[in-house]
């Protein structure tokens, strides 16, 4: 196999699993976040979900990240500058939306009334001001990421 292709193999698995675990953390995280705050434990409860989160997360993010900066530097074509992009946006939303928005949640001990919207199951949302968990900043980006390296992946495929 060339190593293109096997950059385009581990940019792929990295990426799908990141994708499977943001929708994870959308579908079945947020919503518990309704059952677990708030409390006066609110706080070190969710300290540990972000600590352990980062956990998960590090390794194929680095991986991710390794391996599309291979592919840009040995095969750049429209599809791995696709991807690239994708994944800045990814990066992006998370230091930028997510980040604050987990900082502010993280310290937020008052009450939590759901929200639901047609794009979105219910995902808490604070008394604070612009204090909630959302789905809808990271899993965007982050299912057309997933959509893009379907797309890298059907060129490896082609290739074989």
């Amino acid at each position: 196999m060339p190593v293109d292709d096997a950059l385009l193999q581990v940019h792929a698995a990295a990426t799908a699993a990141l994708a499977g675990l943001i929708w994870v953390v959308q579908l079945v995280v947020y919503p518990a976040f309704l059952i677990a705050g708030p409390t006066t434990a609110w706080p070190a409860y969710h300290r540990r979900h972000t600590t352990a989160t980062a956990l998960v997360v590090a390794v194929p993010w680095a991986v991710q990240g390794l391996a599309v900066g291979a592919l840009l530097v040995r095969e750049p074509g429209p599809l791995v500058l696709l991807a690239a992009g994708l994944a800045a946006i990814t990066v992006g939303v998370t230091v930028l939306v997510s980040v604050p928005l987990h900082t502010r949640l993280g310290a937020e001990t008052r009450t939590v009334t759901p929200t639901v919207t047609a794009a979105r199951p219910a995902a808490s949302s604070t008394s604070g001001p612009g204090c909630r968990t959302s789905s809808a900043p990271t899993a965007s980006p982050w299912t057309a990421h997933g959509t893009a390296t379907a797309l890298v992946v059907a060129v490896v495929c082609r290739r074989w």
